[in-house]
């Protein structure tokens, strides 16, 4: 029996906080890479600063959002087709958590060093990590959209053993 009493959603709390982290660590990684993609083009180096302080909060709130994304997956009683689903986004999500630090700690070794240049480089790098973004979202998608967690009808659905 569980400690917390859990809602119709399954959970201890009423909404579901994963995703409303996550959104805030996603818009920060996509608009740190746009104030890059067009500071580098317009020569406006104030979007580099913009885009290393985007990167750094977004490198301590995808934590937040990775620790929040474990307890509630282990609250969600995932079923059987969508444990694969739940796995692909479980381990992408820990390892986008230590890519994210590692380019973000890549961004403040440029920009100690000049301040005023990103070299492409790391336009290329930013541009994998924004891909490796998109699938991780697309793979929560499926979890909500597809397979229904934390989502009413399925949770009680699960709790009567409909969903196997």
């Amino acid at each position: 029996m569980p400690i917390l009493p859990l809602n119709n959603e399954n959970l201890p709390y009423p909404d579901p906080m994963h995703p409303i982290v996550v959104h805030f660590v996603i818009a920060m990684v996509f608009f740190s890479f746009f104030c890059d993609v067009v500071g580098y083009f317009s020569r406006n180096v104030r979007l580099f600063e913009v885009s290393f302080w985007n990167m750094f909060v977004a490198s301590v709130s995808i934590f937040v959002a990775v620790i929040f994304g474990q307890f509630e997956a282990g609250l969600a009683q995932p079923y059987s087709s969508v444990q694969p689903i739940l796995n692909s986004h479980t381990i992408t999500g820990w390892s986008l958590a230590a890519i994210l630090v590692a380019i973000t700690a890549w961004r403040f070794f440029i920009r100690t060093r000049d301040p005023l240049n990103i070299p492409v480089a790391y336009l290329g790098v930013a541009t994998f990590l924004i891909c490796l973004v998109s699938l991780q979202v697309y793979l929560g998608t499926q979890l909500v959209w597809v397979y229904g967690l934390h989502v009413e009808p399925v949770v009680e659905a699960a709790k009567k053993g409909v969903l196997r």
